[in-house]
């Protein structure tokens, strides 16, 4: 008989930022965000300030603490990376101007618990990296510089302790379609019976749905998550 996942209690992080792009992985020239931040940004964030072989992060809800605004702007982009077989790269001849929708003042509470994963050593424990994770938001303390979707918009953080009052998310309810879930990076998906996923890097979606500014997050092994 398999032994039970060990989860940590529940953590909730409030992120808030200026501008944030979530981007749809459909849109393949113009970048356009989703209207809600999505699981695999939300565990981006964390793991920026606290991550470890030893644990494995997992996304319960998000919750919408400021209304959704839209703002579209061009950016300055390089249409092209930088070759292994060269030293150099010519911005200028590089240079691509491309519309982008991104949202405009956000605000998020994320509600997340990690597991222990089989790399954990004899003196990892919950408490010790439950302790860690809110000692380390509580400083703003990060590995590198958590952002919303896109590296350029850093992400502003703090821990909402259990003895504090919880950020009322807005009071609006959209079905906002299929969402990315995350990005699997390796050809196991067929555990989960998504056999027919077999490349290295395979996408995960999920229909998302905000209800009451409130969008609660399937578990990665739920029939909710598809390829």
């Amino acid at each position: 008989m398999n032994e039970p996942v060990k989860k940590s209690r529940l953590l909730r992080l409030k992120v808030q930022g200026e501008n944030a792009c979530f981007t749809r992985p459909e849109m393949k020239v113009e970048r356009v965000s989703y209207d809600v931040m999505t699981p695999s940004a939300a565990r981006g964030v964390l793991e920026s300030i606290l991550w470890k072989p030893a644990i494995r992060w997992h996304i319960e809800e998000i919750h919408v603490l400021k209304p959704i605004r839209w703002e579209s702007v061009r950016r300055n982009e390089v249409g092209s990376v930088m070759s292994s077989r060269t030293s150099h790269l010519y911005v200028e001849d590089q240079r691509q101007q491309r519309a982008a929708l991104l949202l405009r003042d956000v605000a998020y509470t994320i509600h997340a618990r990690f597991e222990m994963t089989d790399k954990a050593g004899s003196d990892d424990t919950l408490i010790k990296f439950q302790e860690m994770f809110l000692r380390r938001a509580e400083r703003g303390q990060s590995f590198n510089q958590p952002y919303l979707g896109c590296r350029e918009f850093a992400a502003r953080f703090e821990p909402v302790f259990h003895d504090q009052p919880l950020p009322e998310p807005i009071e609006y309810s959209s079905d906002l379609g299929w969402m990315l879930y995350d990005i699997k990076h390796d050809n196991r998906a067929d555990k989960r019976n998504l056999h027919f996923c077999t490349d290295s890097c395979c996408p995960l979606f999920f229909r998302a749905r905000l209800d009451h500014g409130r969008m609660i997050v399937p578990s990665i092994d739920s029939e909710e998550v598809r390829s």
